[in-house]
């Protein structure tokens, strides 16, 4: 049976340094919801795409303090979709994310994946609340992105010393 193919996702750049950092965004963001629908089959048929909103620290503190009781800026917020209409919404905060990548020794292009793919698994109902869950969707997460050219999120690189 042929998986249907990963719907439209809407994006919103509201930081310029996202577009500086990676490029044409929407071909990046469609590119990696049809490599995880090919490997996972996240989508139903006729579902609606996610949308994506690349922001920053101030907005992303905001959303987190509002919606999670955490007043702190933190890498990424998925929100489950409101109704079957709508496909859920993925918001990334620039400067924790490019932080976060030069802490791992990551490039950000790699980094973003990652929390992509990993944000379209928790919309799918994918979780990692438990050992067993978390195991199951790092593999999934590592699987995808290596056949988009990315190496395994999971593995630390040592920071070169100066």
């Amino acid at each position: 049976m042929k998986r249907p193919t990963a719907p439209h996702a809407e994006v919103l750049i509201e930081t310029p340094q996202w577009r500086a950092a990676l490029g044409n965004i929407d071909q990046f963001v469609q590119r990696i919801c049809s490599t995880t629908q090919r490997y996972s089959g996240i989508f139903s048929e006729g579902a609606t795409g996610p949308s994506f909103v690349f922001s920053d620290n101030r907005h992303v503190q905001q959303l987190n303090a509002r919606f999670r009781g955490k007043n702190k800026p933190t890498n990424v917020l998925t929100f489950e979709p409101l109704s079957s209409l709508h496909g859920g919404d993925i918001v990334m905060a620039y400067q924790t994310m490019q932080k976060e990548a030069a802490i791992a020794g990551k490039t950000l292009r790699a980094h973003t994946a990652h929390l992509i793919v990993h944000g379209l698994l928790h919309l799918a109902g994918h979780d990692h609340h438990h050992p067993g869950e978390a195991r199951q969707m790092e593999t999934l997460e590592t699987f995808i992105l290596r056949r988009m050219g990315f190496p395994d999120p999971w593995r630390q690189r040592p920071r070169r010393s100066t």
